[in-house]
């Protein structure tokens, strides 16, 4: 031992030990860093996003030339992605052999005032069907395997709901969706609306409509974690912006609302809007800016910043792509988790 060591007590010598060991963790702590990645860029605010995000990971924009591109799901049977242009009022198809394909268009036929009236949030059954959350119709709707349009749930209690928007499947068969005002051309406002709130809902596979909560503002996109215990529930509203938190009771009713993450400091463009969560529980979440990665305890990871602001996502392909309705295009990105496919 060096004999000048000796000279100090033990303990002043494990306190200057400590505080060396304290400065190299502080140099190497992990360094936020926004990464140019194709089309857009990468945000990595914390080291835990590098486990979901791959080194390199490359932001693909697959289409553009839309109006207002929404409600992107992926059709695992027959293999290609589905998503609304809610303001050119049509459903287009894209996948990797055959490119952009229109499927529907127009999705409304009525009058309206509005300018969002095509569909919003996309989904798939278990028998494969596309259920359609529309804008125009003020309902959600399955189109059959003739091509034919049934009506789910078009009001509550005998007043017309006001748009619905987003919808998640639980695992008993029910379809939980939020009805948010966005189709109306005068929002709240508007002299067509019938309710005096804006719901979250659960659609029984009977038919049965049951309102699970009327006091979040704006509800917008809309997902459950894995084990199905906690609702995550977007609110859009631009003076309480950020994702909610319900937790699921064991008759599929909510408990009280607690805010998740809170967004309402954020600058740039962009709402908490759609939303999808991966097998581990991370939020895949359009907000300001991008779609945030926000893990199960509330923390910001990351952000995937496509060249336009990000309405809507959905997990594709085997599950680990992330689809991204953007605005005016359609993106994807290659990651290293995965969500479950409807």
């Amino acid at each position: 031992m060096n004999k000048s060591l000796t000279k100090f007590p033990t303990s002043l010598l494990l306190l200057i030990s400590l505080l060396s060991l304290s400065a190299c963790n502080q140099m190497t702590a992990f360094q936020a860093v926004t990464e140019t990645a194709g089309a857009g860029d990468v945000y990595r605010a914390d080291s835990k996003v590098n486990a979901l995000i791959p080194a390199g990971a490359t932001i693909e924009k697959l289409a553009g030339g839309f109006a207002f591109t929404e409600g992107p799901v992926w059709h695992q049977r027959l293999k290609h992605l589905m998503f609304s242009d809610l303001r050119s009022n049509a459903i287009h198809l894209w996948d990797e052999e055959n490119g952009l394909r229109t499927f529907m268009d127009p999705v409304f036929e009525g009058e309206s005032d509005s300018s969002s009236v095509g569909s919003n949030g996309l989904n798939i059954n278990s028998e494969s069907l596309l259920i359609l959350l529309e804008h125009g119709n003020r309902r959600v709707s399955r189109q059959e395997r003739d091509g034919s349009i049934t009506t789910l749930a078009d009001n509550y209690q005998g007043k017309r709901l006001n748009s619905p928007n987003d919808s998640a499947w639980h695992s008993d068969g029910s379809l939980y969706f939020t009805d948010p005002p966005y189709g109306l051309a005068r929002l709240e406002d508007d002299p067509a609306r019938e309710l005096d709130f804006n719901g979250i809902y659960r659609l029984h596979p009977d038919g049965q409509l049951d309102l699970l909560e009327s006091g979040q503002s704006r509800p917008n996109g809309i997902a459950f974690s894995p084990d199905e215990k906690t609702l995550y529930v977007a609110n859009s509203d631009g003076a309480k912006m950020g994702w909610m938190a319900y937790d699921v009771m064991d008759d599929g009713s909510l408990g009280d609302g607690r805010v998740f993450v809170d967004a309402n400091n954020q600058n740039e463009t962009g709402a908490a809007d759609g939303l999808k969560v991966d097998i581990n529980g991370n939020l895949f979440a359009s907000g300001p800016g991008g779609v945030w990665i926000i893990d199960s305890d509330g923390n910001h990871l990351g952000t995937i910043k496509p060249e336009e602001v990000p309405a809507n996502v959905a997990w594709g392909d085997d599950g680990s792509t992330l689809y991204m309705t953007a605005r005016t295009g359609l993106y994807r990105i290659r990651l290293s988790t995965s969500g479950v496919i409807p």
